[in-house]
């Protein structure tokens, strides 16, 4: 037996100290790092593997904004779009801020040099997304700017490469492990093991910004990388920060059938359509304007109606075929090669002659870490003096709320961009795109709000750090060292998916989720008995593995109970038990605004939920009244 690693191991541990520290190194961790770097500001970022390989280099088809190079559009389309996408939980405020800054910001990324597709103008290139329209949702309009079908990497690298142009100080391959807090609940930095060391940190900082994307591995079949564990909304709730609509997980249309590699929606801009076993481009049936490029949430349904009626695909008919073989292989080969080269790989597939088997795959959580529009992680404050409560009026068209407590108290010291925060401008389902655009927005907003608050309220002082800094972080550590039996990290985290995966898909229904719930609960036990076979410190992936399952099970909770709780249908979250007609001239599909429009709060310590109220006042324009989706 392995001899178990001494205390005294981990007493020269290091404090680094820097006006800001930046945990995640994808497109909004790097995006605002640039800002940062820009001002002058001794910046770190902390990333698990290299910053070209973040997650976000798996973005294909491109990223929102009206920049009307197609066909006439504006931002006032874009916001209605992304209000109704997110059917009408999203904050309008926040979905007013990054609609109205999305064609600013993607010009910044082509002066930097993303290198974009061209029109033969010289204009960059645009193809039609799900959901995005013209007019109020008349006619679909190109609006994802494209390179190819691989944005996401031409993203990352154009801001990698800026950032090592202003001298971005990169920790590659460290693991933030636990948030800071002082008795105030003020942040003051994080905790981090270096993979290639084992050596344990402690990154002191002004402002602390969470990057770390989603946390789609909670789920069996997953599109995200293996990297994406969840790990800053883990942090978060250990540390007593709620996490948000976290029963919101967006199944994407066209997952390879069996692998779940990503065919980007720009597949269906560029015009493929998806067909049943009898060859019927189905979509007509359920979305007779958009079609194929409904949003994602009423796609992925339609297609698993599809399977569940028995028009599914295949001997098992448990696929739907995604055909693009009358694009012919010029524009496939131009406008999407990966698409090509995936469908090669994956389903052995020739896209160009023959369809692909795809399926609805987990991919997004529109959840996630509390914020405003400046990237502050927000959280309640004061006391609730009876039960709090949300209704829209229709008679009146007025949203009210019951309720005493304040809900946008900014975090001291704390801010969350992308995947990992919840602003909330995706509400209960994401539009394709919106996504690229949220990292660049709220990491450059993030960068201003930072350079601001670092400048004026911090000048060279660092607040103490608390007596008790590693206390966390060590405990966990030794636990894993010191362990001589226990449960293998791996076979607990294949557990957790298991739960999740069978409890929270496409379709739900009350008695499964609150099964979800006990399983869930059931197994923590197990989740804190992690034993550790290997216990050497070098590139110990083990380590990281066992490291990791504490995050993923924080996700799980958030995912079920919170998804348990809300009675009614709204976006991707779809519960059987409360599916009404489209038409129903109160609750269209089982939406029941009178009841639910509100905000989702999870607490990790005792599983609390509570509720906050969606921000229906945009900041200069009217807002967009609810109303049934149809497409």
């Amino acid at each position: 037996m392995m001899a178990t690693t001494p205390k005294e191991n981990y007493s020269n541990i290091q404090t680094l100290s820097f006006d800001a520290v930046i945990v995640g190194g994808g497109g909004s961790g790097m995006r605002a790092a640039y800002q940062l770097a820009q001002a002058g500001l001794k910046v770190a970022v902390l990333t698990k593997v290299f910053p070209t390989r973040s997650h976000t280099v798996a973005a294909q088809g491109g990223i929102g904004a009206s920049l009307g190079n197609m066909q006439e559009d504006n931002w006032h389309y874009h916001f209605y779009d992304t209000v109704k996408g997110s059917d009408w939980l999203g904050d309008q405020d926040a979905i007013e801020f990054m609609t109205r800054e999305a064609p600013k910001v993607v010009y910044e990324l082509e002066h930097l040099g993303m290198p974009f597709d061209r029109n033969e103008d010289g204009t960059i290139y645009q193809r039609p997304f799900g959901g995005h329209s013209a007019n109020y949702g008349e006619k679909a309009v190109p609006r994802a700017c494209a390179a190819a079908d691989r944005t996401g990497h031409a993203l990352l690298h154009t801001l990698y490469q800026s950032n090592v142009k202003m001298g971005t100080q990169f920790y590659v391959e460290w693991i933030a492990l636990d948030l800071i807090r002082n008795e105030a609940g003020d942040v003051l930095g994080v905790t981090a093991i270096d993979q290639e060391t084992g050596n344990i940190a402690v990154f002191q900082a002004k402002a602390t910004l969470f990057a770390t994307g989603g946390a789609g591995r909670v789920y069996r079949a997953s599109t995200n990388a293996y990297i994406n564990t969840g790990d800053g909304l883990g942090m978060a709730a250990r540390a007593g920060i709620p996490l948000q609509d976290m029963e919101f997980w967006q199944f994407h249309p066209t997952g390879v059938a069996g692998a779940g590699v990503l065919l980007t929606e720009g597949c269906r801009g560029e015009g493929g359509i998806l067909r049943n076993k009898d060859g019927e481009p189905f979509m007509e049936r359920y979305a007779p304007t958009l079609k194929d490029l409904a949003p994602r949430d009423f796609v992925s349904r339609s297609m698993d109606q599809e399977i569940k009626e028995g028009r599914g695909c295949g001997p098992k008919a448990d696929y739907i075929l995604l055909d693009m073989t009358h694009l012919g292989a010029e524009t496939i080969m131009k406008r999407l090669p990966s698409v090509f080269e995936i469908g090669k790989k994956f389903a052995n597939v020739d896209c160009t002659k023959e369809p692909i088997p795809v399926v609805p795959t987990i991919h997004y959580q529109m959840g996630g870490i509390p914020t405003n529009i400046h990237g502050q992680v927000v959280v309640p404050h004061g006391v609730e003096e009876g039960e709090f409560s949300a209704h829209y009026d229709k008679d009146s068209k007025e949203y009210t709320y019951k309720g005493t407590r304040d809900y946008v108290k900014p975090v001291k010291g704390f801010y969350a961009i992308g995947e990992c925060s919840c602003v909330s401008v995706h509400g209960a389902n994401r539009l394709g795109t919106n996504s690229l655009l949220d990292l660049v927005v709220f990491g450059k907003a993030a960068g201003e709000h930072i350079i601001d608050y670092v400048t004026k309220h911090h000048g060279d002082d660092y607040a103490p750090l608390p007596t008790d800094v590693l206390e966390n972080t060590l405990a966990r550590v030794r636990k894993l060292d010191e362990s001589a039996t226990g449960e293998n990290a791996q076979e607990v985290a294949d557990v957790i998916r298991d739960i999740v995966q069978d409890h929270a898909g496409v379709f739900r229904t009350q008695a499964l989720l609150d099964k979800g719930v006990k399983e869930i609960l059931a197994i923590e036990s197990r989740v804190r008995n992690i034993h550790l076979k290997d216990k050497s410190k070098v590139f110990n992936t083990a380590r990281v593995e066992a490291l990791e399952v504490e995050n993923l099970y924080e996700v799980a909770k958030a995912t079920l109970i919170s998804a348990a709780a809300r009675k009614e249908c709204r976006g991707a979250h779809t519960v059987v038990d409360y599916e009404l007609a489209p038409d129903h001239p109160t609750y269209s599909y089982g939406r029941r605004d009178d009841e639910w429009m509100k905000h989702t709060l999870w607490y990790s310590a005792d599983n609390r939920l509570e509720y906050k109220p969606v921000r229906f006042k945009p900041l200069t324009v009217e807002a967009i009244e609810p109303k049934p989706r149809t497409f």
